[in-house]
């Protein structure tokens, strides 16, 4: 009888062991949720409307900090090794933390959300609309426009990827192939909602370009550069005060609200998350205002809808 006990506790003991070797289920949660971690709020959005109910996403950067300047706390990096899989998009903070987020858990699968993505430079979308007959002052804001490539060429590419619909549809395609490798008895829900999110995102495309139909080639001046993306897909310029990451000097100053006053711009958005203080002068010497929106909101489509009904009402002053 001691003889069968012990064979029994040492065949026990052998499958714990092999358990432990096999393949492993994906971390859940108390509630029975796949828990995830994500770079910025929008992201969350997207988990959400695709993971549905069988998801609980953690957010790295909190509501008003920048992705760009960002340090995990230390009970951020501990909650880490609750994740199946963390999602990154090319910000910032990621270039100096990502390697050391997927140290925390050797376990959790590291997602680029930005694959098949083809980020633009911080270049590519500022002053594109040169016209042929320039005047002397066409000609002293083309010189404007040149040294503020060269600075934001510094930049490197823009991180702002989810500020575009269709951007947002090919992550949202890389997070459903995650989730249905984490999860995939929820394969066919997790389908369901991409399909509706996908339909959705395309009458949100319609909605805005209704919203800016006829403003095509129209300059929006904004203090932080970040939605190119934005006015690449719907055919306006983005005119950025921010130069290399840093507030204009003065002669840059007065070059801007030169521009300003030449395009006839009446208002001058900024971004919760940095200093309004060279909007504010500008906005001053144009008899203008300014004007408060961000791409870091969590309700991403309610989000772009209301920048978009934004950018039409100051572009169709």
């Amino acid at each position: 009888m001691k003889h069968i006990k012990l064979i029994a506790g040492v065949m026990f003991a052998l499958m714990l062991v092999l358990s432990a070797c096999g393949p492993q289920p994906a971390q859940i949660d108390a509630e029975n949720e796949l828990v995830v971690t994500v770079s910025v709020l929008p992201q969350k959005y997207f988990v959400e409307r695709i993971g549905g109910e069988h998801v609980a996403v953690n957010v790295m950067v909190a509501p008003g900090a920048s992705p760009a300047t960002y340090e995990p706390t230390p009970e951020q990096m501990a909650a880490l090794s609750e994740s199946a899989a963390y999602y990154n998009i090319g910000v910032a903070f990621e270039d100096v933390w990502l390697d050391k987020i997927a140290a925390a858990n050797e376990d959790m699968v590291i997602v680029d959300t930005t694959a098949g993505i083809e980020r633009i430079s911080m270049v590519e979308h500022e002053h594109e609309d040169e016209h042929a007959d320039e005047d002397h002052e066409d000609e002293h804001e083309g010189e404007h426009e040149d040294g503020h490539e060269d600075d934001h060429e510094e930049g490197g590419l823009d991180p702002h990827v989810w500020t575009s619909p269709e951007m947002v549809k090919i992550m949202s395609q890389s997070i459903y192939e995650n989730l249905v490798d984490l999860d995939p008895a929820n394969a066919d829900e997790f389908k369901t909602n991409l399909d509706a999110f996908v339909a959705e995102i395309d009458a949100l495309e319609d909605e805005i370009s209704g919203a800016l139909a006829g403003l095509e080639g129209e300059k929006f001046f904004v203090f932080h550069p970040a939605w190119g993306y934005f006015a690449r897909d719907f055919g306006l310029v983005q005119v950025p005060i921010e130069v290399g990451g840093t507030e204009p000097s003065a002669s840059e100053l007065a070059e801007l609200i030169d521009e300003a006053k030449h395009e006839g711009a009446k208002v001058i958005f900024v971004q919760p998350e940095f200093s309004t203080r060279s909007a504010e002068t500008i906005a001053e010497e144009i008899g203008g205002s300014v004007v408060l929106i961000s791409p870091l909101e969590e309700d991403w489509m309610s989000n772009l809808s209301k920048v978009a009904e934004a950018f039409s009402s100051a572009l169709g002053q």
